[in-house]
């Protein structure tokens, strides 16, 4: 049976996040809380699979970009996945949803085939990386400087589509948007000029002990300059500077210069997610 998650099944829900957690071959994305009382606060409009009182599986729903994202689903048995797609691809029906999204593990070649019999479109793969910030030291190149700050949403949008080589979700952000996302205390844009044109930038954000390069781009006809490095390599001080000690990156497979750079540098991967979405209906 598929019902709504109820408070009693807390105990059996955590038993099987801890199960997909022990291996990398059972990954999705998936609430965080390992604690019943975390639990208890994480769950929104989640449904469980039991059978014979035990919870067997488990599927979540989240507003998501232009959509919902999946938690899940999540199952003992690979035989039980499909019927929790159905049941969450009905729940977003009921709510209006056009479009859901997951988020497996690479490795996770069960949920993986679900997913695709299903009609769940790949659209990319996305790779992390992760190093300490210390020992990235590339100055850049002659006749380039890097400024810290955002340059104004014209300026910033116009980069962003020369540098990015198919990912245009910021494309569809608002001037007002752009700014307010710049303005937060965590969030810090470095901007590689040439002479006084904007040829590269990255983008940080530094919470606690961790910092991460949410992304990182250059235009093409400035690449092979040692650029990206540059950028880099100021990431990773402004982290150090501001405490961070982890220094994670990530990119899509097809920013193919990126993973290089990355892995050149000696950063560890540390996971790989595969990203799906399904269009439920026509949009209007």
């Amino acid at each position: 049976m598929i019902r709504p998650v109820a408070r009693k099944d807390l105990p059996g829900l955590l038993e099987l996040l801890r199960h997909v957690d022990e291996s990398p071959e059972r990954g999705v994305l998936a609430p965080e809380a390992r604690d019943l009382e975390g639990l208890a606060e994480e769950l929104e409009d989640g449904l469980v699979l039991e059978r014979e009182g035990r919870v067997e599986g488990y599927v979540g729903l989240y507003p998501f970009w232009d959509g919902a994202a999946l938690e899940g689903p999540l199952a003992y048995r690979k035989e039980d996945l499909p019927a929790l797609l159905q049941a969450a691809e009905a729940r977003a029906l009921e709510l209006g949803v056009e479009r859901l999204y997951a988020f497996p593990q690479e490795a996770n070649r069960p949920l993986r085939e679900v997913l695709e019999a299903a009609g769940y479109d790949l659209l990319h793969t996305t790779y992390f990386f992760v190093k300490n910030p210390k020992g990235l030291d590339y100055p850049p190149p002659k006749g380039v400087r890097i400024k810290k700050g955002f340059p104004g949403a014209e300026v910033y949008r116009e980069l962003y589509r020369e540098s990015e080589e198919g990912w245009a979700l910021r494309l569809k952000w608002t001037d007002e948007e752009l700014e307010e996302h710049f303005a937060e205390p965590h969030v810090h844009l470095l901007v590689a000029y040439q002479g006084e044109e904007p040829v590269g930038m990255a983008e940080v954000e530094v919470e606690g002990n961790e910092a991460s390069v949410a992304y990182i781009g250059v235009v093409p006809k400035a690449r092979g300059q040692g650029i990206g490095r540059a950028l880099l390599a100021e990431a990773a001080r402004l982290a150090e500077k501001k405490g961070a000690r982890l220094l994670r990156v990530r990119a899509h497979d097809h920013e193919t210069g990126a993973l290089e750079l990355y892995r050149n540098l000696g950063f560890s991967l540390e996971e790989a997610v595969a990203t799906y979405a399904k269009e439920l209906r026509a949009r209007r």
